[in-house]
Protein backbone atom coordinates (compact mmCIF):
# COMPACT_ATOMS: atom_id res chain seq x y z
CA UNK A 1 0.00 0.00 0.00
CA UNK A 2 1.25 3.31 -1.15
CA UNK A 3 1.43 5.98 2.34
CA UNK A 4 1.41 9.37 1.98
CA UNK A 5 2.38 11.77 4.91
CA UNK A 6 1.26 14.92 5.97
CA UNK A 7 1.85 16.79 9.22
CA UNK A 8 -0.18 20.80 9.28
CA UNK A 9 -0.92 22.90 12.11
CA UNK A 10 -2.93 25.68 11.35
CA UNK A 11 -2.00 28.22 8.71
CA UNK A 12 -0.55 31.49 10.67
CA UNK A 13 -0.58 34.93 9.46
CA UNK A 14 -0.60 38.33 10.35
CA UNK A 15 -1.14 41.66 8.82
CA UNK A 16 1.47 42.70 11.01
CA UNK A 17 4.71 40.75 9.86
CA UNK A 18 8.05 42.67 9.83
CA UNK A 19 9.23 44.15 6.98
CA UNK A 20 10.32 42.44 3.84
CA UNK A 21 14.14 43.58 4.57
CA UNK A 22 13.80 42.57 8.24
CA UNK A 23 11.61 39.18 7.56
CA UNK A 24 12.99 35.58 8.53
CA UNK A 25 11.64 32.37 6.44
CA UNK A 26 10.07 31.27 9.46
CA UNK A 27 7.94 34.72 9.21
CA UNK A 28 6.34 33.55 6.09
CA UNK A 29 6.56 29.80 5.88
CA UNK A 30 3.52 27.51 6.04
CA UNK A 31 4.42 24.95 8.61
CA UNK A 32 4.13 21.70 7.66
CA UNK A 33 5.20 19.50 5.25
CA UNK A 34 2.93 16.66 2.84
CA UNK A 35 5.37 13.90 1.60
CA UNK A 36 4.97 10.93 -0.61
CA UNK A 37 6.89 8.08 -1.96
CA UNK A 38 8.87 7.81 -5.42
CA UNK A 39 6.05 5.06 -5.98
CA UNK A 40 2.50 7.06 -5.67
CA UNK A 41 0.19 7.35 -8.12
CA UNK A 42 0.23 10.57 -9.80
CA UNK A 43 -3.63 10.61 -9.60
CA UNK A 44 -3.28 10.51 -5.65
CA UNK A 45 -0.54 13.40 -5.57
CA UNK A 46 -3.05 15.31 -7.87
CA UNK A 47 -6.09 14.27 -5.21
CA UNK A 48 -3.60 15.31 -2.12
CA UNK A 49 -3.07 18.56 -3.75
CA UNK A 50 -6.54 19.65 -4.87
CA UNK A 51 -8.25 18.51 -1.15
CA UNK A 52 -6.01 20.73 0.88
CA UNK A 53 -5.60 23.57 -1.73
CA UNK A 54 -1.67 23.41 -2.28
CA UNK A 55 1.16 23.86 -4.67
CA UNK A 56 3.33 20.98 -4.41
CA UNK A 57 4.52 17.96 -2.72
CA UNK A 58 7.83 16.88 -1.47
CA UNK A 59 8.65 13.00 -2.78
CA UNK A 60 10.98 11.61 -0.18
CA UNK A 61 13.76 8.84 -1.07
CA UNK A 62 12.48 5.58 -1.33
CA UNK A 63 13.68 4.75 1.92
CA UNK A 64 11.87 7.91 3.52
CA UNK A 65 14.33 9.60 5.11
CA UNK A 66 15.22 12.66 2.80
CA UNK A 67 13.32 15.12 0.17
CA UNK A 68 14.31 13.53 -2.64
CA UNK A 69 12.02 15.52 -5.42
CA UNK A 70 9.22 18.31 -5.67
CA UNK A 71 6.04 17.51 -7.84
CA UNK A 72 4.55 20.81 -8.21
CA UNK A 73 1.29 21.82 -9.63
CA UNK A 74 3.09 22.78 -13.03
CA UNK A 75 4.89 19.53 -12.98
CA UNK A 76 1.40 17.81 -12.47
CA UNK A 77 -0.37 19.96 -15.10
CA UNK A 78 2.88 19.18 -17.68
CA UNK A 79 2.45 14.87 -17.07
CA UNK A 80 -1.40 15.43 -17.39
CA UNK A 81 -2.78 13.21 -20.61
CA UNK A 82 -3.25 9.79 -22.02
CA UNK A 83 -1.16 8.47 -19.81
CA UNK A 84 -1.11 9.94 -16.26
CA UNK A 85 -2.92 7.43 -14.56
CA UNK A 86 -0.05 5.70 -14.78
CA UNK A 87 2.48 7.75 -13.84
CA UNK A 88 4.18 7.98 -10.45
CA UNK A 89 5.48 10.83 -8.42
CA UNK A 90 8.70 9.83 -8.91
CA UNK A 91 8.27 10.28 -12.74
CA UNK A 92 6.87 13.40 -12.68
CA UNK A 93 8.99 15.29 -9.95
CA UNK A 94 10.85 17.54 -12.32
CA UNK A 95 11.41 20.16 -9.41
CA UNK A 96 14.83 20.01 -7.65
CA UNK A 97 14.53 20.27 -3.95
CA UNK A 98 15.79 23.62 -3.05
CA UNK A 99 16.00 24.03 0.85
CA UNK A 100 16.22 27.21 2.89
CA UNK A 101 17.18 27.19 6.71
CA UNK A 102 14.14 28.68 8.95
CA UNK A 103 16.23 31.53 10.28
CA UNK A 104 17.58 32.50 6.76
CA UNK A 105 15.90 35.75 5.78
CA UNK A 106 13.16 36.19 3.49
CA UNK A 107 15.75 38.02 1.09
CA UNK A 108 17.97 34.97 0.61
CA UNK A 109 14.94 32.91 0.27
CA UNK A 110 13.83 35.27 -2.61
CA UNK A 111 17.14 35.13 -4.18
CA UNK A 112 17.27 30.86 -3.96
CA UNK A 113 14.11 31.26 -6.02
CA UNK A 114 15.18 33.43 -8.42
CA UNK A 115 19.06 31.49 -8.71
CA UNK A 116 16.74 28.46 -9.25
CA UNK A 117 13.90 29.21 -11.29
CA UNK A 118 11.80 27.47 -7.94
CA UNK A 119 7.82 29.02 -6.89
CA UNK A 120 8.59 26.83 -3.58
CA UNK A 121 11.83 26.06 -1.05
CA UNK A 122 11.55 23.11 1.38
CA UNK A 123 12.29 25.02 5.18
CA UNK A 124 14.71 22.99 6.86
CA UNK A 125 14.91 23.04 10.47
CA UNK A 126 18.31 25.11 11.27
CA UNK A 127 19.75 23.06 14.10
CA UNK A 128 18.58 19.63 12.73
CA UNK A 129 18.48 20.09 9.13
CA UNK A 130 14.90 18.24 8.90
CA UNK A 131 12.12 19.66 6.77
CA UNK A 132 9.38 21.85 8.68
CA UNK A 133 7.49 23.68 5.85
CA UNK A 134 7.20 24.82 2.59
CA UNK A 135 7.57 28.64 1.55
CA UNK A 136 6.42 29.80 -1.93
CA UNK A 137 6.65 32.91 -3.60
CA UNK A 138 2.92 33.81 -2.27
CA UNK A 139 4.12 33.85 1.15
CA UNK A 140 6.63 35.80 0.05
CA UNK A 141 4.25 38.31 -1.75
CA UNK A 142 2.21 38.29 1.62
CA UNK A 143 5.27 39.29 3.60
CA UNK A 144 6.07 42.21 0.85
CA UNK A 145 2.37 43.18 0.41
CA UNK A 146 1.14 43.17 4.30
CA UNK A 147 4.56 43.45 6.07
CA UNK A 148 4.53 46.49 8.64
CA UNK A 149 7.03 45.34 11.34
Amino acid sequence: MQSIHHALEPLHGSYLTPHFEDARVYDAMRKGIFTCGPETSLRDVARLMATHHIHCIVVTSPEGDAPWGLVTDIDLARAAGPDAEDRTAGEVAASEVVAVKSDDTLVHAAQLMAEHDAAHLVVVHAVTGKPTGVVSTLDIAGVLAWGEG
